[in-house]
């Protein structure tokens, strides 16, 4: 099923997001409605709380980059209670978007590689090393999980551009092609 994204306005996305436990109700559908959702909604990651749950929960699906880029090798993977343990590596910039923020971009500086613990859907325990694309992705995702968006790591400057655009998507006075949920203004 579809769900509504939670745009840039909605409280749960500026909340540091709690530990999910196989008991979570609905958990065994909402990943699929998130890959689902995701999809849709033309993304490579989608968080939990970008669809109004509070949780640690995120899932990247970097694959469908590989057309863009020969030399990416890309992963789908769901990410729960995901903890970063250390990122590393020559900080680079890329120009990087947001389904809770539609139509605005900017370029973001993010380390190369993250070293990260999670567990996967099946509640097994990983830690790994990511890097390029699919740490980027992954950093991006987790800043959701930590009430963070990618706007908070824009130089001032650009930000302060995109005020007037974040204030329209916050009151819904905007035009998109998938669900979404506005604050109440």
């Amino acid at each position: 099923m579809i769900l509504p994204i939670f745009a840039y306005g909605q409280p749960v996305l500026r909340k540091q997001a709690e530990t999910v436990t196989p008991g979570y109700p609905g958990l065994e559908s909402l990943i699929p409605d998130m890959w689902e959702t995701m999809y849709h909604a033309h993304g490579v990651g989608l968080a939990a709380p970008q669809v109004g749950h509070g949780i640690r929960l995120f899932v990247v699906d970097t694959v469908q980059l590989e057309k863009k880029d020969r030399d990416h090798v890309g992963m789908k993977k769901v990410f729960l209670n995901a903890q970063m343990l250390d990122e590393s590596g020559d900080p680079w910039v890329y120009e990087e978007g947001c389904l809770s923020i539609p139509d605005i971009h900017g370029d973001i500086e993010r380390q190369a590689v993250v070293h990260l613990r999670y567990q996967d859907e099946h509640w097994v325990e990983h830690t790994e090393t990511f890097t390029g694309m699919n740490a980027r992705v992954i950093q991006h995702e987790y800043d959701h999980i930590e009430g963070v968006l990618f706007i908070d790591r824009m130089k001032p400057l650009k930000r302060r551009m995109i005020n007037r655009k974040l204030e329209k998507i916050r009151k819904g006075e905007i035009e998109i092609s998938h669900p979404m949920r506005f604050s109440r203004v």
